[in-house]
């Protein structure tokens, strides 16, 4: 059973930064997927934060963290990283990262629906 597994929240104040983790489970072959991490508040859906290719080649970002935040994959670690930086109350959130099946070697969906599989999300809180 593939399983995504984030971690790195807490809660922190305003300018400081945070790197968050998501492992995926050995069964997922790592390549094939594209990665993107969304965040989630209560009453809210899901909203895309940041992605990156399967190619690892091309990024994208909303316009709310692209100069805060950076994305990164470890291949050999089954793993994908959020580096996020001078951090705002305003990402108060749940994270969640999510994974892509051979959506294509440069694309970076934005959309929730195009992700297969979830980890349960790591909670990051910051205060002003």
């Amino acid at each position: 059973q593939v399983q995504l597994v984030e971690s790195g929240g807490a809660l922190v104040q305003a300018g400081d930064s945070l790197r968050l983790s998501c492992v995926a489970s050995s069964q997922l072959t790592f390549r094939y997927y594209a990665w993107a991490w969304f965040r989630q508040t209560p009453g809210n859906e899901r909203e895309f934060v940041a992605g990156i290719s399967q190619s690892g080649e091309r990024t994208h970002f909303s316009d709310g963290v692209k100069d805060r935040f950076i994305i990164s994959t470890d291949g050999a670690k089954n793993t994908v990283y959020l580096q996020m930086n001078s951090l705002e109350p305003e990402d108060t959130a749940t994270y969640l990262c999510a994974a892509a099946y051979n959506l294509g070697a440069a694309r970076v969906p934005v959309d929730h629906y195009l992700y297969y599989y979830w980890g349960q999300g790591t909670q990051v809180t910051v205060s002003s």
